[in-house]
């Protein structure tokens, strides 16, 4: 996945899933244990890095690029029932599950491992079962008495126990001042993932606000309450009308928009209705400024809290409350949270088995105590170091490049060179792990040990405050497949468990780790310089560093790529929206773009190769194309068109219809479907 970061906002969302024919378990573990002499190590996939058998070359490459390097492998794969999508992310995602499994299994047998305790206590089904609901049961009680005197109050306490509830927050840098840690709210109240579902029209939505309803009845049967039906359409209602008041997901992925400081009092003159101050002062906030990103949806918000019965508003936080905790609670509060969340949103017809849930709840708890452990056993330093060359590869092809660039006036680009210069990298894993010596972990108390895990969690965020800003953290955990870029930082993260095949093989073809993590990389870096991460300069600020001359260069270019996503139909009826994903779309173009400078310069002038009759560039294209192999459930992929702001697999591979090389390289031809005039290609770094 790619998550890229501002302080105005963490929102994670995927690169995407890729698939490969076959990812070996233990090829690394192989690998490892090869004698050192050897320097003949073939590669995971191939001859050269690449699964020519999943190809379909009865596909035109210039009708469908995805199909031609993956329609056999799309035409076979099947998505496993525990999955919404299948594909190269989610192969390496159950590589990293299995390994982590093999660490957690030997901890378990540590009476002094934290992890090992974690793990054993989300095993323990039989302890689940037979405590019920009588860990949560002191919180409801709170809920069923809370009072509208007592409500801010209680949302602070849900708020550091990690429950979702009518908003949220974070502590992080300020947008306009990265040197300082600052709170930032957010709106919420919803269900559902999106306003759209509550707001907009179809089949589709008809049909999931039907099962929405349904689940809230549900879970109020389940946490013991009467005349749950009705009070389930109060709730949802309510949620209906929250939903209008909501910012839309254009609005609120804008970080100019978004950035809006006040004091608390000045808050609540704007959203009066609501005791700000109790609540912001209970989440342990002492400070008096804070950053609203949603101002009138907080107004609309506080007014409809103030209306709204007291019924409507308990009822509403008991669903919240069971459904943030339901992974530890009994299986048929899990199964109920999953049969919604699960499989009416997305498909997915099967939980995940105990197992799998039990190292995903380690994980996320306490990521980088099981990540020292993966690490040292699966990420070998000659990983790193390779990654380091390619990454300073790449960002030498985009000093080229804003060199080079007619649209940018000299002084913006001494600027962007400024910028480029400045930034981290981080490969693999911290060079400082985080302390977890004062999270309690009973092997006994699964409930008790995600409720002080979330408290932990928050005090930490709101800890920042006053102090230093933590260059050294991460965002992501060893273990996860994904990437991400960081604006307030101005650095690129890369975790171990991204950097292996097909994304980057070291026994592999130049072209295709090029095409492949040589992409992702440009991906990240171009985040920086992209719709929103062109708005921070080289410090991390959000400051106007561009001339109006550049602004209008950049947007024209912007408007061409949103058409050309706009003109994408991925189901029956239901359009990308290229505004959405113009952040990702231009991160895919100008990745692939700078991956292909870099990967030609690497070559020293040479003529590639050829291989199994591919050209280096024709490689390095297929090596792009083969980390998007996906397979999606219709579900699954409807509700990313409302919520992801990547584009989908099929429609990021089709990204290169705007590389001349890419012309070139497959004999491109007027009248194919993927084809444009030279004028209509979309250039932009």
């Amino acid at each position: 996945m790619t998550l890229h970061i501002s302080s105005r906002l963490m929102a994670t969302a995927a690169l995407g899933a890729l698939m490969l024919a076959a990812v070996p378990a233990t090829a690394k573990e192989k690998a490892a244990a090869a004698p050192a002499a050897e320097t003949t190590a073939k590669p995971e996939i191939g001859d050269f890095g690449f699964d020519l058998n999943g190809m379909d070359k009865t596909v035109q490459p210039g009708d469908d690029f995805y199909a031609y390097a993956n329609g056999t492998w799309a035409k076979n794969a099947q998505i496993p029932a525990d999955k919404s999508n299948y594909g190269m992310f989610t192969a390496l995602a159950d590589l990293s599950q299995k390994r982590t499994r093999e660490i957690l299994d030997v901890a378990k047998g540590d009476p002094s491992s934290m992890i090992g305790r974690a793990y054993s206590s989300y095993l323990d089904t039989a302890a689940v079962e037979a405590k019920g609901l009588a860990p949560i049961q002191p919180w409801l009680t709170k809920v069923r008495a809370v009072d509208k005197a007592g409500l801010a109050k209680l949302l602070s306490e849900a708020d550091r126990s990690g429950i979702q509830h009518f908003f949220g927050g974070y502590v992080g840098q300020d947008d306009k001042n990265p040197d300082v840690y600052i709170y930032t709210m957010f709106q919420g109240g919803i269900g559902m993932p999106d306003r759209d579902f509550y707001l907009k029209d179809g089949e589709r939505n008809t049909k999931l606000q039907v099962a929405y309803l349904k689940h809230l009845e549900n879970v109020l049967t389940l946490a013991g309450e009467k005349d749950a039906a009705p009070r389930a359409k109060a709730i949802y209602d309510f949620e209906k009308q929250i939903a209008t008041v909501h910012w839309d997901k254009n609005d609120s992925s804008d970080a100019t928009k978004v950035y809006n400081k006040m004091t608390i009092a000045e808050l609540a003159k704007a959203a009066p209705g609501f005791d700000w101050q109790a609540f912001i002062r209970g989440i342990g906030v002492n400070e008096d400024s804070i950053l609203v990103s949603q101002p009138s949806a907080f107004t609309g918000e506080a007014k409809l809290l103030a209306d709204a019965p007291i019924g409507v508003i308990r009822d509403a936080l008991i669903v919240r409350s069971l459904d943030g905790f339901s992974g530890v609670l009994p299986d048929a509060v899990a199964q109920e949270a999953f049969s919604f969340y699960g499989t009416a949103l997305s498909g997915t017809p099967q939980m995940q088995e105990r197992w799998k849930r039990a190292v995903d709840f380690t994980t996320n708890n306490m990521g980088e105590a099981v990540g020292q452990d993966y690490v040292a056993k699966y990420f070998p330093p000659e990983t790193k170091a390779a990654m380091d060359v390619l990454v300073k590869n790449v960002l030498a092809a985009l000093d080229t490049r804003i060199g080079n660039l007619t649209w940018m006036q000299p002084g913006t680009k001494v600027k962007a060179k400024k910028k480029l210069a400045s930034f981290t990298t981080k490969i693999g894993y911290p060079d400082r792990w985080k302390d977890y010596s004062k999270l309690e972990i009973r092997g006994d108390d699964l409930f008790g040990n995600q409720l002080r895990a979330n408290q932990f969690a928050h005090d930490d965020n709101v800890s920042r405050l006053g102090g230093p800003i933590r260059r050294w953290e991460w965002g992501m955990t060893p273990m996860e497949v994904n990437a991400y870029a960081n604006f307030g930082m101005n650095e690129i993260v890369f975790p171990a468990a991204i950097l292996q095949p097909p994304f980057f093989d070291p026994h592999a073809d130049a072209a295709v780790n090029y095409g492949g993590i040589g992409a992702v990389i440009g991906h990240e870096i171009s985040h920086h310089f992209d719709d929103q991460g062109a708005k921070y300069d080289e410090t991390g600020k959000l400051a106007d560093w561009w001339t109006p001359a550049d602004v209008a260069a950049f947007e024209a270019a912007g408007k061409a790529l949103i058409a050309q996503y706009d003109a994408y139909e991925v189901l029956p009826g239901e359009k990308l929206d290229g505004t959405f994903t113009l952040g990702e779309n231009i991160g895919d173009l100008a990745g692939l773009t700078i991956a292909y400078d870099a990967y030609k310069k690497s070559l020293g002038g040479k003529e590639a190769p050829v291989i199994d009759g591919l050209t280096g560039d024709q490689r390095f294209f297929l090596g792009w194309a083969q980390v998007w192999r996906r397979n999606y459930r219709e579900q699954n992929l409807s509700q990313r068109i409302t919520t992801d702001p990547h584009s989908p697999s099929i429609q990021r591979t089709w990204v290169s219809r705007n590389l001349d090389p890419w012309y070139k390289a497959y004999q491109i031809k007027q009248g194919q479907k993927l084809y444009l005039e030279p004028k209509d290609r979309v250039r932009i770094w």
